[in-house]
């Protein structure tokens, strides 16, 4: 992990200097401002791959957020208690997760405050040292995808880390537990990573993206027994964020093809959450699991109609010195299918749901999702709609289960 011993660094408000960035996505498909880069007549002379100017770009997907506390983590029988759970999926025309650039100071400015999803994720990633990677003493923090790595498979993929710490050292054995430096004062954490990959890695003119923030509290107490005696507790509460979205340079309605069919194949990101076991174990833990592969879409531009696969690999729990109880185990492979159609006056893009989703652990054993609720929405990009991004989220149905899906998924024409 990053430091035994967090040291402060800067995490800070977005905020943009000068006039102020552009604004892409801002407006919906075709109503102007969005553009799709250089040489498309606007006298816009921002690239994606190559950017000259600093943007904001309106970014499609999904967030969600878990609180909880824990009382002597790595006990025997400690469980996750006062528990709070929220997600949201948004839309080309709804959302308000955002990626600034300002190319001259590579500067990331980054916001993924969204109520219905508890998540408030706001940060500035200016420090050259914000930029990290897996390998060597400096890692990005606990829970961060190794998106690079044998399981996922991805290519490109670039860490940016802010947060502060204090008065906290992690334990030992890779878990989200902290022990107090100094007993009589409380402990905090508070660090949020971003990753993306590097634009023009696969598609030139939209890009997938996604981040984490861990925050922690940890406080000693004495509890006086009848007996006289007192026992003492340690309690850290813990919360954390998970997103995945895409976003890029918009395609104006007039340039989406209205006849023909197309193929679009690229990366799928996803963070899960996946306890089936409330029933059966009584055990309401639960713990974030992130998921990468690939999606493959297949869209009729005369018919508005789509469908979309994606197929995943599934990465380790974040454990917390809880009881590590859990279905979904590592390398697992996770699958989903849905449809839908087109209409760029009401969505700005396509929209539909997934008709069936599951998992199958290494060893063959098949987990179905019964699915209460889903969504797929996406957005074209790029000249003639040439690329697609979207985000997704599929929702469980059964009862005394919890588990959400929330993800994003890009793909270039072939």
């Amino acid at each position: 992990m990053r430091l035994l011993i967090l040291l402060a660094s800067t995490t800070m408000l977005a905020a943009c200097g000068g006039a102020g960035p552009q604004s892409a996505g801002s407006a919906a498909p075709g109503d102007g401002g969005t553009g799709t880069g250089g040489g498309n007549g606007s006298g816009e002379t921002h690239t994606f791959v190559n950017p000259t100017e600093q943007k904001t770009y309106k970014a499609i997907g999904s967030t969600h957020s878990y609180q909880y506390e824990v009382v002597n983590a790595g006990d025997p029988g400690v469980r996750q208690g006062a528990q709070l759970y929220q997600g949201d999926a948004k839309t080309v025309r709804n959302t308000d997760l955002t990626v600034d650039y300002n190319p001259r100071d590579a500067i990331f400015d980054v916001s993924f405050t969204n109520g219905l999803a508890g998540t408030t994720a706001t940060s500035r990633f200016q420090d050259p040292l914000h930029r990290t990677d897996f390998g060597g003493a400096l890692e990005p923090q606990f829970g961060t995808p190794d998106l690079e790595s044998a399981n996922f498979g991805l290519q490109e993929i670039n860490y940016l880390e802010s947060g502060s710490g204090d008065n906290l050292v992690r334990r030992p054995g890779g878990e989200f537990i902290f022990d107090l430096i100094d007993t009589g004062a409380p402990g905090s954490y508070d660090v949020t990573t971003f990753f993306h990959q590097t634009p023009g890695t696969e598609t030139q003119y939209v890009n997938f993206a996604g981040y984490l923030r861990n925050t922690a509290g940890v406080v000693q107490s004495d509890i006086n027994n009848p007996d006289g005696s007192t026992t003492t507790i340690v309690t850290q509460t813990n919360t954390f964020e998970r997103g995945a979205f895409a976003y890029g340079e918009l395609t104006p309605a007039d340039d989406i093809p209205t006849t023909g069919t197309g193929s679009f194949e690229g990366a799928m990101v996803a963070t899960m959450v996946f306890n089936d076991l409330p029933d059966a174990l009584g055990n309401t833990d639960t713990y974030f699991q992130w998921i990468a592969g690939r999606a493959d879409t297949a869209i009729d531009f005369g018919a508005n109609t789509f469908s979309l696969s994606l197929d995943g690999n599934v990465g380790a729990p974040l454990f917390d010195g809880t009881s590590r109880a859990h279905s979904v185990l590592e390398g697992a492979q996770f699958r989903a299918n849905g449809a839908g159609q087109i209409d760029l006056v009401a969505a700005g893009g396509f929209f539909g749901q997934f008709n069936e989703a599951w998992v199958v652990n290494p060893g063959g054993g098949r987990l179905d999702i019964n699915i209460a609720g889903s969504s797929i929405d996406g957005a074209f990009y790029g000249p003639n709609g040439e690329e697609i991004g979207g985000g997704y989220r599929i929702v469980g149905g059964t009862p005394d289960e919890r588990i959400d899906i929330l993800g994003t998924f890009v793909g270039r024409g072939n």
